[in-house]
């Protein structure tokens, strides 16, 4: 079974926190199934944008798990939030979390190239 949306980027900030990481979110959307978009700003001018993998990066061991594919890489704010607004008129449901974490770690799972 798949945890919901909000669930999800609940345990995400609280582990970013616990981390001694800043999260915070920028954006609710659907509390159930709501896609999660994460950027990672490195704090020093550039962020990485993260959205959810294709269906081709799922198999049946993540089957129920959420993976993630990195977008965008070391761009300026200026394109994540380009990118975001036209995720955002296909679906307005998404959510956006933003972490800010100078070692730049990611802590979700990330799917394999």
């Amino acid at each position: 079974m798949r945890l919901t949306s909000e669930f999800w980027v609940a345990a995400l900030v609280r582990r970013c926190f616990g981390e001694n990481a800043f999260a915070a979110v920028v954006s609710k959307g659907s509390e159930q199934a709501g896609a999660i978009y994460i950027v990672l700003d490195r704090l020093d001018g550039t962020l990485d944008l993260f959205g959810p993998a294709p269906q081709s990066a799922f198999d049946d061991d993540n089957a129920g798990t959420r993976l993630f594919e990195r977008l965008l890489e070391r761009v300026e704010r200026e394109a994540i939030q380009a990118r975001l607004a036209s995720e955002a008129r296909m679906d307005p449901d998404i959510w956006v979390v933003e972490i800010e974490d100078r070692e730049a770690r990611v802590f979700w799972d990330l799917a394999e190239d």
